[in-house]
């Protein structure tokens, strides 16, 4: 699966943080960790050695994987062998403050008795209340450089009190929308304010005014919200699978499908993996943000994919923010699109694949 390709603009804020990173690469020595690069591309770092990369996201994990010149973690599950294993750790600041929490946390596991903890981030990425967070948990943190519309904080974190467990910051909520009620997932950044969005909600409304066929594929499936949902909505339409490029979606999707008794694979890809099957139906609520920005490209890039894996006849429903151009994209690449839905800020699109599709069987 190729890496989705970033637009100049995404390209052009990613850079920035690796050039200021670079600019005090003095700060970097001895055993390091990269957590957070949102580019598959490693910064000039002459004390770091071969880096160890934490990385949520699955297109930039393989990428670097490729590169054969660090080490790749994806996701927050850590191994025996990686606790106080490093004596640098960078943070690049993420867009959900929460998630930040949830990453000092690892910080404080992974870094040795000595370690020092890099902050890094731009300032319309939040970096200044990024930097509040960080001297929340380490009082003396300080800011060493400011530079590319960002800035550059050190400190030393205490010591974790116990190991890191991803398990341990998962929280329970529950859903009630259109006919069914499910439990989710949620952990920082992913379904962490326990409310379902709008855009979900009218696409979960649709849903059960116009039921859909089996199989059924979720695209950009977060936290498991629309399969679990559907599978208790109708328990006759059989495993719905899931695919998500961020590792603690996949993570929180696995365990929403286990308490709720729902079945289909859940997949971590940057797009729509080669190896997936055949569907009557795929359903998606895209992202449309990389970071701060909006970034449509990989909604554009799924819409030019996903005719290979539906079946004749075979349809796909997708919500939106109203401001977003798809329905001529959606009529170009699958064919005709209608309306389903419609409110101030969203609307949910149908459309018919109408030309025989090249997707293999589903597995």
């Amino acid at each position: 699966m190729t890496a989705r390709k970033a637009s100049n603009r995404d390209q052009t804020g990613g850079r920035n943080p690796l050039a200021a990173l670079e600019r005090n690469a003095e700060l970097v020595t001895g055993r390091t960790g990269l957590l957070g690069l949102s580019l598959p591309e490693l910064p000039d770092l002459p004390g770091a050695g071969q880096p160890l990369v934490i990385t949520e996201h699955a297109g930039v994990a393989a990428a670097l994987e490729q590169r054969g010149d660090c080490r790749v973690q994806f996701g927050y599950e850590l191994s025996e062998t990686e606790r106080g294993s490093l004596d640098t750790l960078v943070i690049f600041v993420p867009k959900a403050r929460e998630t930040l929490v949830m990453q000092l946390a690892l910080a404080r596991d992974l870094l040795s008795a000595q370690g020092r903890l890099v902050l890094v981030g731009e300032k319309r990425e939040g970096i200044a209340g990024a930097a509040r967070q960080l001297q929340a948990v380490a009082p003396e943190a300080r800011k060493v450089d400011s530079a590319r519309h960002c800035q550059v904080w050190t400190a030393r974190l205490p010591a974790a009190e116990t190991p890191f467990c991803a398990q341990q910051w998962v929280q329970w909520y529950d859903v009630d929308c259109a006919g069914a009620r499910i439990s989710v997932a949620g952990v920082p950044g992913i379904f962490s304010d326990g409310r379902l969005d709008e855009g979900t909600a009218r696409l979960l409304e649709t849903l059960a005014d116009t039921p859909v066929r089996g199989p059924v594929l979720d695209f950009a499936c977060g936290a498991g919200v629309i399969g679990a949902w559907l599978q208790v909505r109708y328990p006759e339409l059989g495993p719905v699978d899931g695919v998500d490029v961020q590792a603690q979606a996949v993570f929180c999707a696995r365990q929403t499908y286990e308490r709720n008794g729902a079945k289909g694979d859940i997949l971590a890809s940057d797009g729509l993996p080669d190896q997936l099957g055949s569907y009557l139906t795929v359903i998606t609520n895209p992202p449309f943000h990389t970071g701060v920005r909006i970034d449509t490209s990989m909604t554009e890039s799924f819409l030019r994919q996903v005719g290979r894996h539906l079946a004749p006849g075979g349809e796909l429903r997708l919500v939106a923010n109203r401001f977003l151009p798809y329905q001529e994209l959606i009529e170009a690449h699958i064919g005709p699109c209608r309306v389903l839905a419609e409110d101030k800020r969203f609307t949910v699109y149908q459309a018919v694949r109408q030309k025989p599709a090249s997707g293999r069987g589903r597995r």
